[in-house]
């Protein structure tokens, strides 16, 4: 603009502006208004953003992610240790499946569970009182059926088998394990084996003591009852201690 209030040459080159101020300050109360909602809106703008950032990439999606993915993997390891073990226990932990394919400790020496064919396993857990283990024994002997006294989680069952009494070969040490986590014996547990090695029946003492004298004479066919007959074998011979001891 010149001096004399005309239009004059912009030197910037922008085109020409006309600008109009008002005589009364009320004429933009709208133009107030207006710019007051804007920055209303600015403000609400900033506190949204602030209340989704944690969901956006830099927040708590990330996050979330890897705990569903942890409590994926969680959830199917547990499924799978379950599932073994339910697999495991349906294969030796139940009546007409095979002994567990593990050793024993007989004497100090390891023997296959395969060799206690045609016999009674009495499981011993810890803090067992066994006051039914003579009569077991008892029921064992004349059927003619070989028992052995086991004891699970580590536990002695030297001192037991001198009280029933039994030969001291009839003590077993469940060494690995095997027999408690397929039979899980909480108290004294009766487990009758066949001849060729499967499970005839698993019975725990409930505090009524065992009545199983046909079973155990079934485990062995043919068998009357009639003691077993020395023959000068390990087995054969410390039956007969063990069966004329307890007549």
């Amino acid at each position: 603009m010149n001096l004399g209030g005309d239009p004059g040459r912009d030197d910037y080159g922008l085109p020409p502006v006309d600008i109009e101020i008002p005589d009364d300050a009320r004429e933009l109360d709208r133009e107030v208004q207006a710019y007051h909602r804007e920055l209303r809106a600015m403000r609400w703008r900033r506190r949204t953003r602030g209340w989704h950032r944690p969901l956006t990439r830099d927040g708590m999606v990330l996050p979330l992610l890897a705990g569903c993915l942890a409590l994926t993997l969680l959830a199917g390891t547990l499924l799978t240790v379950f599932t073994g073990e339910q697999i495991t226990m349906s294969n030796s932990g139940q009546p007409g499946h095979q002994l567990p394919d593990a050793l024993v400790m007989m004497g100090g020496n390891e023997v296959p569970m395969a060799d206690l064919r045609g016999s009674v396993l009495a499981l011993v857990p810890p803090r067992c009182g066994c006051a039914h283990l003579r009569q077991l024994a008892q029921e064992a002997s004349r059927a003619g059926v070989e028992i052995y006294v086991v004891g699970t989680q580590g536990v002695q069952v030297d001192a037991l088998v001198k009280q029933v009494p039994l030969d001291p070969t009839h003590a077993l040490e469940d060494t690995g394990g095997d027999l408690y986590t397929a039979y899980h014996p909480v108290t004294l547990t009766a487990v009758l084996v066949n001849l060729n090695g499967s499970v005839a029946k698993v019975v725990p003492d409930h505090g009524q003591g065992f009545a199983l004298a046909p079973e155990i004479r079934a485990l062995i066919p043919g068998n009357r009852g009639a003691a077993p007959q020395p023959s000068g074998s390990g087995a054969a011979a410390s039956g007969q201690v063990w069966g004329g001891a307890l007549r």
